[in-house]
Formats: structure tokens, sequence, C-alpha cells
């Protein structure tokens, strides 16, 4: 169940179509959420969490982000009257810092890997600003949620896997969150199997799957070109290594050339998103056995985010 609020802010998030494409053989459904209204799938997190603040009467916020949770969070703080500060890594795509920008929100661009920018704004949370996290906050997973309903209603039932990169996994939990509920309401039988997919240089969770471990021990990524979860230490490890293991599915990693052609050979079929969102797709490759099964895949950002 979506959590109550006041006033909602929405922007028409939601509902974005479920395409079916012949892949190299495979039949796979994408989920376009790269069209939404700021280009990525966090729209559906942040509409519920900024309704709530709204409803608080919380007019300022702070965010860390490597780009799309940040230009979201802008765009729907904006459109609430609220004030955003979001600290982004400084080797961000120009095109994502751009559009947090051009929202009003204030860019604040931290230098160093990720994590300092998390650092920073802690550091200004404790100041007394309201850290409008996309990965520590609930609210996001009750908005991430909806793409299981949805699939479950455009399709008529549950498919066999959905395939999906994973960083801080608010997705990929969401989904499993609402596959759930879906089964405990009785409108399911079963649950779809998880496949969540990390690029290789930075692969916490498929390092920590291949160990058969339940937390990510220390980790040191090298850059790669799918930012958007190029996350060395997920908060919500635990619970996504349990999600993924529970539904029999599996964390894998894929490299960078991979992400590459992933990303080319879906805009020679008419899609064009970021290579972060490759990543589900370079895995295909790595999963012909699920052959024969039906594969949804969310496509979650889009390709204007980055350089092609």
């Amino acid at each position: 169940m979506l959590p109550e609020t006041g006033e909602i802010v929405s922007m028409g998030e939601g509902l974005t179509p479920l395409v079916k494409v012949n892949w190299k053989g495979m039949p796979v459904y994408f989920k376009l959420e790269y069209l939404s209204p700021t280009g990525s799938f966090k729209d559906r997190g942040t509409t519920v969490l900024v309704s709530f603040l709204r409803g608080m009467e919380i007019r300022e916020v702070v965010e860390d982000s490597s780009g799309n949770a940040g230009a979201s969070l802008a765009a729907y703080a904006a459109r609430a009257g609220m004030r955003a500060r979001i600290f982004v890594p400084a080797h961000a795509s120009p095109a994502k810092k751009a559009q947090i920008a051009i929202y009003g929100a204030e860019l604040m661009e931290v230098k160093g890997p990720r994590e300092e920018a998390a650092k920073a704004v802690r550091e200004e949370a404790e100041k007394g600003f309201y850290y409008a996290s996309h990965y520590y906050n609930p609210l996001i997973l009750e908005g991430m949620k909806t793409v299981a309903y949805e699939i479950w209603e455009q399709l008529g039932k549950i498919p066999d896997a959905v395939v999906l990169p994973v960083g801080h996994g608010t997705l990929l939990l969401g989904l499993y969150q609402g596959f759930r509920d879906l089964l405990e309401a009785g409108l399911a039988s079963s649950m779809p199997v998880l496949y969540g997919v990390q690029a290789r240089n930075c692969s916490p969770l498929f390092e920590a799957f291949r160990l058969g471990v339940e937390e990510v021990a220390g980790y040191n990524p090298v850059p790669t070109i799918a930012e958007g979860i190029s996350i060395a230490r997920p908060l919500r490890a635990k619970e996504i290594l349990r999600a993924v293991r529970e539904t029999g599915g599996e964390i894998l990693a894929v490299e960078e050339d991979e992400i590459l052609k992933g990303r080319e050979e879906l805009a020679r079929k008419g899609f064009f998103v970021e290579p972060t969102s490759a990543v589900a797709v370079a895995a295909l490759d790595h999963l012909l056995h699920l052959r024969g099964k039906i594969l949804v895949i969310p496509l979650t950002g889009s390709g204007l985010k980055s350089p092609v």
C-alpha cells in the first residue's frame, strides 16, 4: 500500500510502455522507464517522497546523487515549491548536472569518488536540512513497487524473470516487495526470478553473491561508464542479496565493452538509453538458459543524460 499524503506532487509519472522485442531469439519485454518525466525510473520514488514532505511542510531538502536521483528530486522539489541542494560527484555526466541546475536546484559538485558526495551531504544534513535520500528513505521503495504492479497489469501475469541494473538496489527491492504484495493478495501464484546486474568495474554485490556472504565487505571500485550503479558500499546490500537468493536469482557483472555493445544494440532497435541501463541487456548473453522464458527488463535512464 502506498502511504497517504496530503496534496500529491506529480508530473504524470508511471504507466510507462512495456514493449516486446525479439532479442537474439529471446522474447524480452522492455519497460521504458526512461520515458518518465525526468528521464529515469527515479520519479516513481520521488513523487511519493516529495508528496509526503510537502504534507510535513518541509521547504528545503538536500540529496547526494550521481545524477538521476538528483535530477528527479530537483524537478519535483521545484514542482512543490521547495528549495533543493544536490551534491554530485564532479565527474558526473555534464548532461545530468545541467538538468539538475535547470530546475533551479543548487548544484554542489564534490571532487573525488561517489562516496565523497555522500559524506558531504550528511555533513549538510547535520546542520538541520532534511536529507531526502533516495536510498535511505523507505518511502522511495513504496514508489518503486508500482513497477511490479504495472508489469503484472500489462502482461496479465507475472513474468518468469526480471533482469535489471543494481547499485543501491532501490528498484530491485521495490520490485521484490511489489511482487510480494501481489502474491500475498492472491493475485499471483509465484515470484519472478530476479537477476541484478552490475558493471564489473564496480561490483561489490556480485562479489558478495559469488562468495556466498550476506554483506558487502571493503571494496575498491574502478571507474565505470555505468555511473548510475557505481556504488561501492550499497546501504541495503543484505536485503538485495536476500531478495535475489530467495527468488532463485543471481547477481551478474558485465565488462565495459559489453555495456557499450549492449547500448549500441539497443539503439539499433530504437531504444536510446544511458550506459547504466545497458548493463541489463549486456547480461543476456550470460542468461541464454532463460531462452523461452518471459523476461522483463526495465530500461531505467534516457540516453540523452550521457555522452554517446
